[in-house]
């Protein structure tokens, strides 16, 4: 089981732990941490990323970077839930441009539990780029 606290500090601030026993703050003014809806999508790029380096490490592919960028929309009215999100993965290295393809397209279908949560409310499309020719 995977526990989670959040703690009020002042404002909108809180500081938060899960498991891990790792804390960040959280702050809906975005003034001392990122607001609880960026940390579903840096939660959603840590996923697909883990994923991705995870299936071109097994595949033997020689990579040399990741980074993984998310933009979204949100519904006008509350819950403001994400509805649509676009991902862009950059990808460093001599890979092979089908082990990349095959690699994102598992993580998206297949392993990113986070990507599976947000897909009940949110489009998510993806494009690849290639840091190296």
């Amino acid at each position: 089981m995977t526990e989670a606290r959040a703690t009020w500090k002042r404002d909108q601030e809180f500081e938060a732990a899960a498991s891990s026993g790792h804390a960040i703050v959280i702050d809906g003014d975005k003034k001392a941490g990122n607001s609880p809806m960026e940390l579903v999508l840096i939660g959603l790029c840590g996923c697909t990323g883990y994923d991705v380096v995870s299936i071109l490490t097994k595949k033997r592919e020689a990579f040399t970077s990741l980074e993984v960028r998310a933009e979204a929309e949100r519904a006008p009215n509350p819950p403001t839930v994400y509805t649509e999100i676009k991902l862009v993965y950059r990808v460093g290295g001599k890979v092979s441009r089908k082990a990349v393809e095959d690699a994102v397209r598992l993580s998206e279908e297949k392993y990113c539990s986070v990507a599976a949560m947000l897909n009940k409310t949110a489009r998510i499309s993806y494009r690849i780029e290639y840091a190296d020719p």
